[in-house]
């Protein structure tokens, strides 16, 4: 079941985003690893013009991502946090996730851009897929430095 985030689901998240980070070798400093909000997603997108939604299956989250905004960049969101476990890619879990939250990106803002890892490949055909474009480098410096793929898309 695809939601908004609540608060009862603020330990549940850190652990997928864990588990993820682990998979690909980014549990180290300059990826979301190190973000100090990643235990308080609820707290974290109850500003205006962000929302963290999840998918729960059996009380177990198996897949978030949230839309925020980039300081600077009044007309730019950032797609954030997008994680799914393992055993549920594949499955149109992440398609479902991606287009609730450029839906509700496309009303507040007017591109959207993320940042990931280039071992990330199946992530990085997804967004190709979906119509973000490669960047050179990244729209500003962030404490994500680790990150060496950059997107941006229209919406």
């Amino acid at each position: 079941m695809l939601r908004e985030i609540e608060q009862r689901d603020n330990q549940q998240v850190e652990k997928l985003i864990r588990t993820c980070l682990i998979e690909f070798g980014a549990n180290k400093s300059g990826t979301a690893w190190a973000d100090p909000n990643l235990g308080s997603f609820y707290e974290l997108y109850q500003t205006p013009k962000s929302k963290y939604w999840v998918v729960e299956h059996d009380r177990n989250i198996i897949a978030g991502c949230g839309i925020g905004p980039i300081e600077g960049f009044p007309q730019v969101c950032e797609l954030q946090k997008m994680y799914a476990l393992k055993e549920t890619r594949g499955s149109g879990i992440a398609n479902e996730l991606l287009q609730t939250a450029l839906a509700f990106a496309k009303i507040h803002y007017e591109k959207c851009y993320l940042e990931t890892l280039s071992n990330m490949t199946a992530a990085n055909r997804f967004y190709l897929k979906h119509g973000f474009e490669a960047m050179d480098k990244p729209l500003q410096e962030s404490e994500h430095y680790a990150c060496d793929m950059w997107y941006i898309k229209s919406l």
